[in-house]
């Protein structure tokens, strides 16, 4: 079996699993965000009572964070309200940040478990060697009163990314390459397994990037067997102990796609669907794309490393008049590591507005939405019309480091020609 089989049979009580079975596996850890008030109402619609175990669900506050108008600021009130009620022990409030980025730092993923979760990037936490998936507001109410979920065990992919990455090239130009070659439906229903020299070097803001995205090629589940940096990282923060280490040794895939980073370039998603992929070289030697907003922040390029290389690009610089560049930290933690170091105070002085951690224009909400006819370059997730405003604007999905460069001169740049003596740890 491979290892994310292992962990449904181990959940479901049972000895082995195949693909295509249908399993009921205990959840080790489910979270709601703030969409999702719908969870609490079917959860009382269907006779609840009180959540099964209140140290393994939480809400998190994070697409509405900070409540932009009287909605969101009622779903917050009666989120609040039930898990008071059922004396949660984890709560996310609106200070902390998005989902997949606090629950990790709060050591509530590790490596072996299940975590599901009310948004589809749940895909993110296979970077710990966990089986994390996103739900519906159905299925979440049926967890938080029994604690189980039935799912059909998924056919396996495997994607191997050999070689070192040159300069210029992060983890978002390797998983939007990957995207180019398996588009949008290539993986649906089945998981991905990021296999290959590459990741085993690669550090958890890396990993968690590229498992984030799976779900854009229609994943139902992520994985990346974890490496020392993983352990690391989990055991100086996980709040229960765990001892299994799955692998999956001499598996055999339903298919295999092989890339070779070190022959990658930079690399762009452009609109207005995230698997309509190009080199940035030949996007900017056919076109001389300007732009209007430069966006860094999510649950793909929100975290420390992607603020630190975009401040190390435009220090002692500024963005051009008329431009503007939006910055989201993933976390408060991410936050006040970036402002321990400086980076948001560099990017503040080159021009860049800094917002409250959390999902921001990512969605379309608030905090940087986008008006009719206006061109944005981001490190999201997603740039379908509508997106992150007005169906009538454009959005191109890009690494921090080609946000970075790209505002700085108001249209799409090769960053190449900025990131030759910088060094970021991904």
């Amino acid at each position: 079996m491979h290892a994310l089989e292992k962990i449904l049979a181990k959940n479901s009580g049972l000895d082995s699993v195949s693909a295509g079975q249908i399993v009921t596996a205990d959840i080790d850890f489910a979270e709601i965000n703030d969409l999702y008030l719908q969870t609490v109402y079917s959860f009382y619609e269907m006779g609840g009572k009180k959540v099964w175990d209140n140290t393994k669900a939480a809400f998190v506050f994070d697409h509405y964070a900070p409540a932009p108008d009287e909605k969101s600021a009622q779903n917050h009130k009666e989120m609040r309200e039930f898990a008071k009620k059922n004396n949660l022990k984890y709560h996310f409030d609106t200070n902390c940040g998005v989902c997949h980025q606090v629950m990790p730092e709060a050591g509530l993923a590790y490596p072996g478990m299940i975590l599901v979760a009310t948004d589809s990037h749940t895909t993110t936490h296979g970077a710990f060697g966990a089986f994390g998936t996103g739900v519906g507001a159905t299925d979440m109410a049926t967890i938080l009163l029994t604690g189980k979920l039935w799912f059909r065990v998924p056919e396996i992919i495997e994607v191997r990314l050999d070689g070192d990455a040159p300069d210029g090239v992060y983890p978002k130009d390797v998983v939007l390459n990957v995207l180019g070659k398996l588009k949008a439906d290539g993986a649906v229903y089945k998981a991905i397994d990021f296999t290959g020299s590459y990741v085993d070097q690669l550090g958890v803001p890396g990993r968690m990037t590229i498992c984030n995205m799976a779900v854009e090629m229609g994943a139902k589940t992520a994985y990346m067997q974890p490496n020392q940096k993983v352990l690391d990282y989990v055991s100086e923060r996980a709040v229960k102990p765990y001892e299994i280490k799955y692998t999956d040794d001499d598996f055999e895939y339903e298919e295999s796609h092989l890339f070779d980073v070190s022959k990658m370039e930079p690399t762009l998603s452009c609109p207005s669907s995230v698997d309509n992929v190009h080199n940035l070289t030949s996007v900017v030697e056919n076109h001389d794309v300007e732009i209007d907003q430069g966006y860094i922040g999510s649950c793909t390029g929100g975290r420390f490393e992607d603020i630190e290389i975009a401040a190390k690009i435009l220090k002692d610089k500024h963005i051009p008049k008329y431009k503007r560049l939006d910055v989201v930290p993933a976390s408060a933690e991410v936050m006040q590591k970036c402002i321990k170091a400086g980076y948001i105070q560099d990017l503040m002085k080159a021009g860049a507005t800094i917002a409250a951690p959390g999902c921001a224009a990512c969605l379309g909400i608030h905090e940087g939405i986008l008006a009719s006819g206006e061109v944005c370059i981001s490190s999201t997730n997603r740039n379908f019309p509508g997106r992150m405003g007005s169906v009538e604007a454009e959005i191109y999905l890009a690494s921090p480091a080609a946000v970075a460069s790209s505002i700085l001169n108001g249209k799409i740049t090769d960053p190449r020609k900025y990131v030759s003596e910088i060094s970021v740890a991904y």
